[in-house]
């Protein structure tokens, strides 16, 4: 069998590419990218010559049979997408699937990631975090997802499409709140590389006046509200079954406050102020 090789590539700068990624894209039989148009550029500038295949989100069943059949017969391939780490909010989650399921080895890759380049620099809690990919693009659905982030204590990043990050913005005032923390990544490790801070009501009117250009990642800081369904004794008791049951006592902290949406610190005060 060949080996299906998982490569991140550059999202920006193309000196970002690993001399690992820049050694498989030279050894491989085949290089199935999003579009050869744009992987190509990154081939001529390391005078890479190999053979390319388009495969993308709408590409037919029969382009990710055809890989896998060349996998089985030996044949080794580098899946790419245009930047980025394939199969995150990218190209490449049935192939992997279908190789999962033929036996086929598989090798990562590891690149750049736009998500954990903008939390790095974004200033917001990173100790934990959740990746919601994009968006719905119509307003009353992103409402209904937004929704779902109302209590979340984790800070949340998404990508967004720069003609739609006004209005996303608008939808996070009207369903989170304006006050609540937010940063925009735009064009990281480009030349006009932008992050911008401040409340989600700040950035609304930033990038109304100024529309954006390049792709972005549009960081959520993590919820203040404690809406816990049970008194802050009974969740004390859980925690204190969960501990009794073996587990250790910090992390039964963070299930609960995960659970109940209340931040870990008040469950921690309650019980350094009724240790007794």
């Amino acid at each position: 069998m060949g080996i299906l090789f998982i490569c991140g590539t550059p999202i920006g700068n193309m000196d970002d590419a690993s001399i690992r990624l820049l050694k498989t894209l030279r050894k491989v039989d085949l290089i199935a990218c999003e579009d050869t148009r744009h992987t190509i550029k990154l081939l001529n500038r390391f005078k890479i010559k190999n053979k390319l295949i388009s495969y993308h989100e709408y590409s037919s069943r029969e382009k990710e049979d055809y890989l896998i059949e060349q996998l089985l017969a030996g044949k080794s391939i580098a899946l790419v997408s245009d930047a980025g780490m394939p199969v995150i909010s990218d190209p490449g989650q049935t192939l992997v699937k279908k190789a999962v399921e033929a036996g086929i080895r598989m090798e990562v890759i590891p690149g750049p990631s736009a998500l954990t380049a903008a939390l790095a620099v974004s200033g917001l809690d990173s100790r934990e975090f959740i990746f919601a990919g994009f968006l719905p693009e119509r307003s009353a659905k992103r409402k209904q997802e937004l929704q779902r982030y109302l209590n979340e204590t984790r800070t949340v990043i998404f990508y967004e499409a720069p003609h739609r990050l006004a209005a996303a913005l608008n939808d996070m005032e009207n369903v989170l709140g304006g006050e609540r923390q937010a940063v925009a990544a735009r064009e990281l490790t480009k030349i006009f590389e932008e992050v911008k801070r401040g409340s989600i009501k700040e950035l609304k009117e930033i990038f109304t006046q100024s529309p954006p250009r390049g792709e972005i990642c549009l960081l959520l800081a993590g919820s203040d509200r404690t809406s816990a369904t049970k008194d802050i004794k009974e969740i004390a008791a859980e925690i204190n079954t969960l501990v009794q049951a073996g587990m250790d006592k910090k992390e039964a902290l963070k299930i609960k406050a995960r659970e109940y949406h209340i931040k870990k610190a008040i469950l921690y005060k309650y019980f350094v102020e009724n240790k007794d």
